[in-house]
């Protein structure tokens, strides 16, 4: 078998080469670059599984460019041309935006696992311009598209987004169209793929594994073992069931990763004997001797806005986003520009399907992250930016909460009749944090103390060390941990400059 020019390590490439038997028995040749039909009735699930730091990542990204190389076809969700009798296709999935744009960032061309599931109807003048751009189609002549305002100087700026990001919606975006004129709807995906990788498998619940079983006779699941499983499923993530000649383990860290001082604080919590106090002992030795970790005596307000507190209570949670509120000079009644918020759900009834898909396929499924931009130009409506999604900005019919301490009902300083709900999200808890990354972020340690006296464990593993391990791991390049239950003032206004770039109105009034 010859690997790609990329040195692994011998668990990578002993992992690389059981899936590219595999792959081969599904009739793609990795050595060869060649493909052949699918068998009828094959079926195969197969998982890579380790800790932050050894390599599943760069084990997905090469493969990825062994099936494009061997001529695959690689499905995004964004659009789906014709479908030829002997294609081959693969899709890369994760179960959030936020981990879908963490692989994007990467080279991988992921999307969401609800954007495999419902796929986009395009309107006709529009999708002779998709097909264009995915080599299955003539470039069409501005002057004979039924898009008003459309020229060929637009089409050329469409043509050279997609050389460089293969993505319909973004190259259609930077010819000046919108999302509303072109996608018409969603439907549910009545045809199977092919193959299926799926990136951050210990989210996955049981109905979502079985769904993706449906699609993807080749299913491979990329996900950490010392992760939280999802809540209701006692601690077991549904790569834990299968046998163990269907999980490749990867154990070797990287070099790349050997100097990194957050990871060691990660991989430190797999010593047994590890106490909570002499965890907290090795991350203040690691403060001292590395700036990309940090003892803070106090939680960053100006750090929240984009990457919020990270907590095991609820009740730490709500104080927290209280202060940030207070601390931002927020008013009771209304929301500030520039402020978090989490997806928390669609509320629509079953006649309003239609409108729940669409929602939820341009990103607003539950746990997306969120940052409000202001009100929209109808009643119950707001500008949003969903971090991590291909066309991030929209307006939606929308439900905020606000939740305070010691009250039960939460407060809604902005409420549409139906539509897309949320929280606060200056602040989340650890479970909820799952799949995402960022550049910086802030652990609140006396919530893990809690859980270490609580003496509680999941799976075997003391709770406090699974829940340190996702939230030490959601940073990429400093960790602060904050030992007091303390504010610091932000230093400037809440602001929305980095996050300018013209909004997509889309047409989501749930009370129609």
């Amino acid at each position: 078998m010859q690997l790609p020019a990329l040195t692994f390590s011998d668990d990578q490439a002993e992992a690389y080469d059981r899936l590219a038997a595999a792959l081969l028995g599904a009739g793609i040749d990795l050595a060869e670059g060649a493909l052949a039909p699918a068998a009828e009735g094959r079926t195969s699930v197969l998982a890579v599984v380790g800790k932050a730091g050894s390599g599943k990542t760069m084990l997905l990204a090469e493969l990825y460019k062994g099936l494009k190389a061997a001529g695959v076809e690689v499905i995004s969700g964004d659009y789906e041309g014709r479908k030829r009798k002997d294609r081959r296709t693969l899709a890369i999935l994760a179960p959030t935006n936020k981990a879908a744009s963490v692989l994007r960032l990467r080279g991988v061309p992921a999307t969401t696992i609800h954007r495999i599931l419902y796929t986009p109807v395009y309107d006709p003048e529009y999708e002779k311009i998709a097909e264009w751009l995915a080599g299955t189609g003539t470039r069409p002549v501005a002057g004979n598209l039924a898009i008003a305002g459309l020229t060929d100087l637009a089409l050329d700026r469409a043509h050279a987004f997609y050389q460089q990001v293969a993505s319909i919606p973004g190259a259609l975006a930077a010819a000046g169209l919108k999302g509303s004129d072109f996608i018409k709807g969603w439907k549910r995906r009545e045809e199977p793929l092919d193959v299926g990788f799926v990136d951050e498998s210990s989210m996955l619940d049981e109905r979502q594994f079985e769904d993706l079983r449906e699609i993807f006779p080749t299913l491979v699941l990329f996900g950490d073992p010392a992760q939280l499983a999802p809540v209701g499923q006692s601690g077991e993530m549904v790569f834990d069931r299968l046998a163990e000649g269907r999980k490749l383990i990867l154990h070797r860290i990287h070099r790349q990763t050997q100097d990194n001082p957050i990871l060691d604080l990660a991989h430190a919590l797999a010593d047994e004997g590890l106490g909570f106090e002499d965890f907290e002992a090795l991350v203040r030795e690691k403060a001292r001797a590395d700036d990309r970790v940090v003892w803070a005596e106090r939680v960053e307000a100006g750090l929240m806005a984009r990457s919020p507190v990270l907590v095991w209570r609820n009740a730490t949670r709500v104080r927290l986003i209280q202060a940030f509120r207070n601390a931002y000079g927020a008013p009771e009644d209304r929301l500030l520009p520039g402020e978090p918020l989490i997806c928390d759900g669609i509320e629509l009834p079953l006649k309003h399907r239609k409108k729940r898909i669409d929602l939820e396929a341009r990103g607003l499924i539950k746990g997306a992250q969120v940052i409000y931009l202001g009100e929209g130009t109808r009643e119950g409506f707001a500008r949003l930016h969903v971090i991590g999604a291909e066309e991030p900005q929209l307006s939606a019919a929308s439900i905020i909460k606000i939740e305070k301490p010691e009250e039960e009902e939460p407060f809604i300083p902005h409420a549409a009749r139906m539509g897309a709900t949320f929280l606060h999200g200056a602040a989340v808890t650890i479970h909820k944090a799952q799949g995402s990354q960022w550049e910086e972020v802030q652990v609140f340690a006396p919530d893990l103390s809690a859980a270490a006296w609580s003496g509680r464990s999941e799976a075997g593993v003391p709770l406090w060390k699974r829940l340190a391990y996702v939230a030490i791991t959601r940073a990429q390049t400093r960790l602060y941990w904050v030992v007091r239950n303390r504010l610091a003032r932000p230093q400037a206004p809440l602001s929305i400059e980095d996050l300018k770039r013209p909004a997509a109105p889309l047409a989501l009034d749930a009370g129609e």
